[in-house]
């Protein structure tokens, strides 16, 4: 019997109404959206709902929110089917975490506010940038960042999402060169992403360092099932080593194609993606087309997981 590993999607899954349905029709699923309004003192489900866009697109608010309509489905499936291991992309590990017994809802959800203003607070509006590059080799776009780094302006790998995507983050004049010589590591395409900043670089040391007083004063404990990590692609349990991994993760690359091959290493053939969207879906399949994925961004979507799932 294969194992299964509940996953769980980052920024740039979120969209206006995301887990209503599971609001109107769940009171397990209702309670989680009310922790979280209580949790933070403001109507977040609110933002969830209605929006507008903007709002939501917030990164203080879409943090907290994601975090929110994960934990909610979660509720409903948590029961029902138990992980073996746990894993989230960025934004995504504090769910990963809470699912793993590591932090309670409510202290997840304040930290991630607070990691979302950290991250906007941490470089002045037009000064960092991101952008995905489709095509090019891992270590070949390395090295074009390290030239780049060195002539132009800091740019690292920030997101290895799976075989021929993968995001590059930091100083806006070294992002434009890596898209403009993009063809020197065999880019096909480099696609400007809409963000606030360069996140998974480090030019987000001042927002891992007012992290990690907040991470110092949550309680954490050790990890029910195991947690990949995003900077190591390797499983922990360790309350301690986890809030080390994550003030390391506000600057380091998330590894996720390491992450999903290191979940198939460890004996996982199904995937569950747990919250808003299927980014997560596809980048799997994209790693290994041998695994199975359910994505669990709905009701019905639960419903039919469960259906495969549940014995």
């Amino acid at each position: 019997m294969g194992k299964i590993a509940f996953v769980f999607p980052g920024q740039g899954a979120q969209a206006v109404g995301m887990g209503k349905d599971a609001y109107d029709a769940s009171p397990a699923a209702r309670a989680v959206f009310e922790r979280a309004d209580s949790a933070l003192g403001f109507a977040l489900s609110r933002i969830i709902f209605e929006g507008p866009e903007d709002e939501l697109r917030q990164t203080e608010n879409t943090q907290p929110a994601l975090l929110t309509v994960s934990a909610a489905l979660l509720e409903l499936i948590a029961g029902r089917v138990r992980p073996d291991y746990v894993a989230g992309h960025s934004l995504g590990e504090y769910s990963a975490l809470v699912a793993a017994g590591v932090l309670s809802f409510e202290d997840a959800v304040r930290a991630v506010r607070l990691r979302g203003e950290f991250m906007e607070a941490a470089v002045p509006g037009g000064q960092g940038a991101m952008a995905a590059v489709l095509g090019a080799e891992r270590e070949a776009l390395r090295s074009l960042c390290e030239a780049v780094s060195a002539e132009t302006g800091l740019v690292v790998l920030a997101n290895v999402n799976c075989p021929g995507q993968i995001v590059v983050s930091g100083t806006a004049e070294g992002v434009r060169a890596v898209a403009e010589r993009g063809k020197e590591a065999g880019a096909k395409r480099v696609i400007p992403l809409e963000v606030s900043g360069p996140f998974h670089s480090p030019l987000m040391q001042p927002a891992a360092d007012r992290l990690e007083q907040v991470l110092a004063e949550l309680t954490m404990r050790d990890a029910e099932v195991p947690v990949i990590a995003n900077v190591t692609a390797e499983p922990v349990t360790s309350a301690e080593e986890i809030r080390g991994l994550l003030k390391r993760q506000v600057t380091a690359p998330v590894l996720w194609e390491d992450t999903v091959t290191r979940l198939v290493g460890l004996g996982v053939d199904t995937f569950v993606e747990i919250g808003s969207g299927s980014v997560l879906t596809g980048l799997i399949r994209k790693t290994d087309k041998s695994v199975t994925v359910h994505t669990v961004n709905s009701l019905a979507a639960l419903d039919a997981a469960l259906a495969e799932l549940a014995p």
